[in-house]
């Protein structure tokens, strides 16, 4: 066991001794270059602090600090209580992300002419409301599949740090639900309202 010392360096629960694990290193390495590739990809967002990818980048954020906390136990103890816990969570996350991303594409009608927001990625740049499909009974089956990944990292090992980071990456994936909404209001208007009323923000007949 690698204990803090003065010729290591201490990462949240990674250790590193100044001629440290090459795996443990790259790991780090790799997500700083994924916190910095979605930096870039979410570029013009980060200029229009009042978009819902502004706050949605913050998530990220806080998620890829939840990976580093428990990415070397992420195989520990494959099943222990909180490992199956987090299995579920993590496999549930895969749901609403495949059924949602499949309906935006397909029935969304994406417009790059028509939407010129540039925060939005093209994908987001719908110019037909989707209601149907897993649409049907929640608006943001994509934040919803964001939120079981967060609790899923969570339960790998489950701490008081992992806790508040999670908290915070939920807190920020809803304002980015809330911001999301206000830019579905001015652009679809009653329609959207509309669907509001017979629809649940991520979790179907629930929330």
């Amino acid at each position: 066991m690698i204990r803090p010392g003065p010729g290591n360096v201490h990462v949240g629960r990674l250790i590193l001794r100044d001629n440290g694990s090459m795996a443990v290193k790259g790991i780090i390495i790799l997500i700083l270059i994924l916190s910095l590739l979605l930096a870039y990809l979410s570029r013009d967002s980060l200029r229009s602090p009042r978009s819902h990818g502004f706050l949605r980048f913050f998530a990220w954020e806080f998620m890829l600090a939840q990976v580093l906390l428990v990415v070397q136990d992420w195989f520990r103890n494959p099943f222990a209580w909180h490992q199956l816990i987090s299995w579920s969570l993590l496999g549930l996350s895969l749901i609403p992300l495949a059924f949602g991303v499949r309906m935006l594409m397909t029935r969304g009608e994406a417009s790059k002419s028509l939407r010129r927001e540039p925060s939005l990625f093209t994908f987001e740049k719908t110019t037909v409301l989707v209601t149907n499909g897993v649409y049907k009974y929640i608006r943001h089956p994509l934040y919803g599949s964001l939120l079981f990944l967060s609790w899923g990292i969570f339960f790998k090992l489950p701490s008081l740090l992992g806790a508040i980071l999670a908290f915070c990456a939920t807190l920020l994936l809803i304002a980015t639900a809330l911001a999301d909404e206000r830019e579905c209001l001015a652009y679809f208007g009653d329609d959207y309202r509309e669907y509001m009323k017979h629809s649940k923000r991520f979790i179907p007949f629930v929330m």
